[in-house]
């Protein structure tokens, strides 16, 4: 079986993990509405590849929540770090019954070995769940102006590491919101929550703080 995260205990408000480091405390914050002026979904880190293809499951356009799933790294339950450890685009409030692997392309779920799975590339440390129509705006930036905004010299003050939030395309209104990706660099999977009679009810991004 492709590798599947344990997301149902992984979004749950208070849930604590443990490994032999320490204890993590995971809590969900709200970071801002997503605006989808096309209703489809690109997951990637936006300061390093703008361009990526969207996932092959699209949404109605609008407006989505989306939340932090923020981990407080615990050292005998004094808290020494945090971690994003997902990021969640909120699509339907029904309760999540079952995973799906996002993909984009002609990626093929059956082609995956024992504990692989499909995910995007990060180099700079940032991750998001935009349209491509935000994305798309990011890439005519110039490398000055994008420092400026999403590695700005001093982040602003949240309980959300890495926390960026810009509106990239004014007309539609559609907006970048980043977060760090758990412990940096890596390549982070996305999967599709669904609802018992099938429809939507989230993207969610596993940035691999949680032990297993």
């Amino acid at each position: 079986m492709p590798y599947t995260p344990d997301l149902d205990r992984l979004l749950t408000p208070g849930a604590r993990f443990t490994d032999e480091h320490g204890a993590y405390l995971v809590e969900p914050h709200p970071v801002g509405d997503v605006v989808l002026p096309t209703g489809r979904v690109v997951g990637c880190d936006p300061l390093v590849c703008p361009e990526a293809e969207p996932y092959t499951v699209e949404v109605t356009p609008g407006r989505y929540r989306a939340r932090a799933w923020v981990a407080a790294v615990l050292r005998e339950d004094a808290e020494v770090d945090r971690r994003v450890a997902a990021l969640e685009l909120v699509i339907s409030d029904e309760p999540t019954t079952r995973w799906e692997p996002a993909v984009v392309g002609d990626q093929d779920v059956a082609a995956l070995g024992a504990d692989d799975y499909f995910g995007y590339g990060v180099d700079a440390g940032a991750g998001t769940l935009a349209d491509p129509t935000a994305l798309a705006a990011l890439e005519s930036w110039d490398e000055e102006r994008i420092e400026d905004v999403f590695i700005p010299a001093e982040l602003p003050s949240s309980p959300v590491p890495g926390l960026i939030t810009a509106v990239l395309d004014e007309a539609t209104g559609a907006n970048v919101v980043t977060v760090s990706t758990g412990w940096g660099d890596g390549c982070y999977g996305t999967w599709i929550g669904r609802a018992a009679d099938g429809r939507l009810t989230s993207f969610v991004t596993d940035f691999m703080v949680i032990p297993e």
